[in-house]
Order: structure tokens, then sequence, then C-alpha cells
């Protein structure tokens, strides 16, 4: 089969699921990515929101930053620092005691180049979904993935029942796929038939998670208190980091002296609060009383922390992994039946791990292809 014979279908427009797509696009595949949400970005999105007065406001409150250790990941960021899609965050870190109330550990990361999105941290996968030869849909949640057999092709339909269309190759990012999980949020079975893949039904079914609350805070003025742009908590029992969202590269900030902030939680907290209240969607009310809870103990450091004009909490319920199922590989191939996993979840629970994840999920491929990856 040649490449331009070949079609490939991507579940998730995250940044596994654009690397992947964008590798195999640039090598003559034809490529449909399909994702949930109303953009790419998955867990490296950006919200906006919008305030009373008409202001907009945009938060990473999901991956605030990343960095890169491995060569040929090396590579690929340094294409697209060089297209202008992520630049370095030469920002100042350190790490809060909340017992001693005093600032400690001054940019024990300094070491470490840290990379933003630019303007926002969904623009990388953005633009990869926007890449010659990749088709992009999305607000499609798949609900089925048939193998056949005869075909030695896949079919794939929506959440809703429409058909999606046949495809030689599966790339599948989201871990939902073959997890039981999904059937408490859909009341429908995984996607893939797991008595017909049992042995992804063992891989997927314990894949620990850490849940956590992202808390998003905009200020009228900055934090004089707070001499850093971002700090980890040690010693406190609901809030693990914040970052100054606003201090990143190519972040335009309306009224000069306004500060964005984004805050995540520790999963300890968040686990205690959805054991509490199940599952699902939360509510408005539930998110405005975590923000509430979250705020309070940002407040209770001591920092002068002022009344924010602008604040709301976002629940991140099963998104980072706390292993990798993929081993050496770094994503689950499973040659008979033209199927890759590819994730964070398969490689090491990070952007560097989710983008070596899509890279070597591309790769397989294109070896089936007889084409050269050329990573």
């Amino acid at each position: 089969m040649s490449a331009a014979a070949a079609n490939v279908v991507v579940i998730g427009g995250g940044i596994s699921g654009a690397v992947c797509a964008s590798l195999l696009a640039a090598r003559g595949v034809a490529v449909t990515l399909f994702d949930s949400g109303r953009g790419a970005g998955g867990r490296m999105a950006q919200r906006r929101e919008v305030m009373d007065d008409g202001t907009e406001l945009r938060f990473d409150h999901g991956a605030p930053y990343f960095t890169v250790s491995n060569d040929e990941v090396d590579r690929v960021v340094g294409g697209w620092e060089a297209r202008g899609l992520v630049a370095e965050w030469k920002a100042m870190f350190a790490c809060f005691d909340r017992e001693s109330g005093k600032f400690r550990d001054f940019d024990k990361e300094g070491t470490t180049k840290k990379y933003v999105g630019v303007p926002g941290m969904n623009s990388i996968c953005k633009s990869l979904c926007q890449e010659d030869g990749v088709m992009a849909k999305f607000g499609v949640t798949i609900g089925k993935m048939d193998w056949l057999q005869d075909r030695s092709s896949w079919s794939l339909a929506s959440l809703d029942g429409k058909d999606l269309g046949n495809f030689d190759y599966v790339v599948a990012t989201d871990k939902n796929v073959a997890s039981q999980k999904v059937s408490g949020l859909t009341g429908k079975p995984p996607p893939l038939d797991l008595s017909v893949f049992p042995h992804l039904a063992t891989m997927f079914q314990d894949i620990p998670v850490r849940p956590c609350f992202a808390l998003m805070l905009a200020f009228s003025e900055p934090l004089a208190m707070v001499p850093v742009q971002g700090f980890s908590f040690y010693n406190s029992d609901s809030l693990s980091w914040a970052f100054c969202d606003s201090s990143k590269p190519g972040r335009a900030c309306a009224p000069p002296n306004r500060q964005s902030w984004v805050l995540r939680s520790t999963a300890e907290y968040a686990s205690k609060v959805i054991n509490s209240m199940g599952p699902r969607k939360p509510s408005a009310e539930a998110l405005a009383k975590v923000a509430e809870e979250l705020f309070k103990e940002f407040q209770a450091t001591g920092l002068n922390i002022p009344q924010p004009i602008f604040m709301k909490a976002h629940r991140w319920g099963s998104a980072f992994p706390a292993v990798s199922i993929g081993g050496d590989d770094k994503c689950v191939w499973e040659k008979s039946i033209k199927l890759a996993i590819c994730g964070d979840f398969c490689a090491s629970p990070s952007v560097e791990g989710a983008v070596l994840s899509g890279m070597r999920g591309a790769s397989k491929i294109l070896g089936c292809l007889n084409l050269p990856s050329g990573l």
C-alpha cells in the first residue's frame, strides 16, 4: 500500500494525536483526526473567559509549560520554535513552604529550558491539526470502533451513531477508547469491544490517574509579595502549584498591571472532592465551592493576596496518568489489527512523553507503509 492509498484515523487532538497526524501527513498519508472537544489541545488547552465588562481573559488551565530532555523531541520542538509556535519562558520559580510562610529553593529548575505555546499552550496542537493532509473534525466523540478482519480495516461510528467511514489504520490517543470507566460517564460501553481484544482490556483496566482542579484567577494589580512567576507548595493540603500565566511570552494582557494566575490542587484534595460529588460533570455551584476553598488556601499563605476580579475552577477528572504502559516502544502497537495507541500514559506523564509517544506511533505506521519516518 502506498502512502497516498493509506488512510489513517487519529482519535484525539491533544499533543500526541496532533504530532502523530502531522508527521504522517508530511509523508503523504491521508489523515482524518476526530476530537470530542471544540478545538485542538487536550490538556494543553487554553481557556477563554469573558468578564462582565467584556474583557477577554485566557488561561493555560492544563499544562503550564513543558521541558525537553529527549534529543528526538528536541529536534521537533526546535522546528516549532523556528515557526514561532513555542517560545522559551524565562521565568523564575521557587517553592513556598506553607508552614514557615517563606519562599525557598529559588529556581531549582532554572537549568531546564521551559517552553510555552504562543500565544497559548494550545497553539501547537491547533497549528499541527491545520497542516496539509490533516482533515480535523471537532465536536465528534467516537462511539464505536469495529475491526473488519475480512477487509483488514476499521469502521468507526460516532457516539450518536453516525458512520464516520472506514480506515486502514487507527491511532487512538484517548485511554477511554478501551476503558470501562467511560461507561460511567456515557452510559455506553467503550468504543473498542473489549471482549474481542481481552489483552487490551487488561492493559487498560487500571491505568491509575491523578485528578486535580485548576483554579483560574485574574487580579487588577500584580501580586506584590510574590517574587517569582511560579512556585510549588510545600506542606499545603490542597494546593500543589501556582503560575503567573500573564508573564509568559506572547500573552497580550489587557491593562498593563493586570495579572492572571493558574493554580493547581493536589491530587489528594481533588480525589476527596470527586469522591463526594461523583464522576459526572460537576455543577457550577460545586465548582464555585472548590474555587472558594482553593482561593482561601491561597490567601492563607499570608502573601497579601487581593480579591480577584475573576475566579473560576476547572476539573481535570482523570487526565494525568500515574504510570506508563507503552514500555520501550513508548506506544502500544497492535500490528495484526493496525492499531497504535499513543499518549503520555504510554511514555511518561508529561508533554514530552506525549510528543514522543505520538512520534513513535507515526513511525510504526510509516514502517508498515515502507516509508522512512525521517525522525
